[in-house]
């Protein structure tokens, strides 16, 4: 009975040990956007921005900003969902200031706006998460208030 014990805890133990060993799942990476969802943003870029910003994304100094590894391209969501539906004139975009009026383009789908600015997001060199069209349509309803 003694040696059955024995037998017993070794098996508990080397079953705990080897456990204990297991390393844990690796995280989910991020996904990347979806290819469809760029190819939207590039069409939408192309017929709405391309004219300020440029082919390159790196805009027109002194008057509209560049898309290149900018604050309001890389940071919050909302503000540049904002700037969008909102437009913007006169501000200061990482210590460089741009006069040309950016007008609104709230005439936009959400889906057209969360495809554009995915495509800016990860475009000329730029690497961020996706902005969905319900995050957009979130945006725009608190946006109104």
């Amino acid at each position: 009975m003694k040696k059955l014990l024995v037998a017993l805890a070794g098996l508990l133990l080397c079953g705990a040990s080897a456990s204990a060993q297991k390393k844990p799942a690796p995280k989910a990476k991020a996904a990347a956007p979806a290819a469809a969802l760029i190819a939207q943003g590039k069409t939408v870029y192309t017929e709405t921005c391309l004219s300020c910003h440029q082919a390159d994304g790196g805009g027109v100094d002194g008057l509209n900003p560049p898309l290149i590894k900018t604050s309001y391209v890389l940071g919050d969501k909302t503000r540049i969902v904002k700037v969008v539906l909102n437009g913007l004139q006169g501000v200061d975009i990482d210590g460089e200031e741009y006069n040309n009026a950016m007008p609104s383009y709230d005439f936009l789908t959400d889906q057209q706006i969360a495809a554009v600015l995915t495509y800016v997001r990860n475009s000329f060199g730029n690497k961020a998460t996706s902005i969905s069209a319900a995050e957009v349509k979130a945006i725009r309803a608190a946006n109104k208030k």
